[in-house]
């Protein structure tokens, strides 16, 4: 059994969901993947109705896509999902980190910079897996940063597709260092409290990110 079905208390349905759903971030389950509801009863060892929940969970987190009288399949990504992403990225992430700079304490900035040279080890041995953890873990924890529940759900939610973009970008394409962006300036304002700076930062790293994706589409 997976490390996350063996996680802290939590109802089946979850469990069946934080599975699920790290199968299709990593790519065991990738776009277009049929989602076969008995099979995965049969994996995870859970009930049918908690794993028709999650399945129920993912669709309307647009992670799988029901289609009637034909099954679940894994959602895949075209030009119009990306667009959408980068722009509610955009809407969000920019704000976050306006706020984040007024309020950091020393020691989450500490965290925050031992996660950013995590990263840059990973850039430098062009490590794309390793790197996008890292990457992962520096934008959740801005996110986490503004301690406002209701913007954590929906900023999870959209770092995680963010994810499995990436990761199904670099699938097909040799690990480059220039494609590995860095967090350098964004940090600079964050530790300088800098709210406009750190907005700017978080706006040309996004900027940059947008266009890698030309080669994509």
């Amino acid at each position: 059994m997976s490390p996350s079905l063996a996680a802290g208390p939590r109802r089946a349905s979850d469990l069946a969901y934080a599975e699920l759903r790290a199968r299709i971030l990593d790519l065991r389950l990738p776009p277009g993947a049929m989602v076969n509801e008995l099979a995965m009863v049969d994996e995870l060892g859970l009930g049918r109705m908690p794993v028709r929940e999650a399945i129920a969970r993912l669709a309307v987190d647009r992670f799988v896509t029901v289609l009637p009288r034909r099954g679940t399949v894994v959602s895949a990504v075209g030009l119009d999902d990306v667009v959408d992403m980068f722009e509610a990225r955009e809407a969000i992430e920019c704000g976050v980190v306006h706020i984040v700079a007024g309020r950091a304490t020393k020691d989450e900035l500490s965290t925050l910079r031992a996660l950013v040279r995590a990263a840059d080890r990973a850039r430098a041995g062009t490590d794309r897996e390793a790197f996008l953890r890292d990457d992962h873990a520096i934008h959740a924890m801005l996110v986490h940063l503004v301690r406002n529940s209701l913007l954590q759900d929906a900023a999870d939610r959209l770092l995680a597709h963010n994810l499995r973009f990436w990761r199904l970008y670099w699938a097909s394409r040799p690990a480059q260092h220039a494609t590995m962006l860095p967090h350098d300036e964004l940090l600079v304002a964050l530790t300088a409290h800098d709210p406009e700076q750190a907005e700017r930062a978080m706006r040309a790293h996004l900027a940059a990110s947008r266009q890698l994706l030309h080669a994509s589409f």
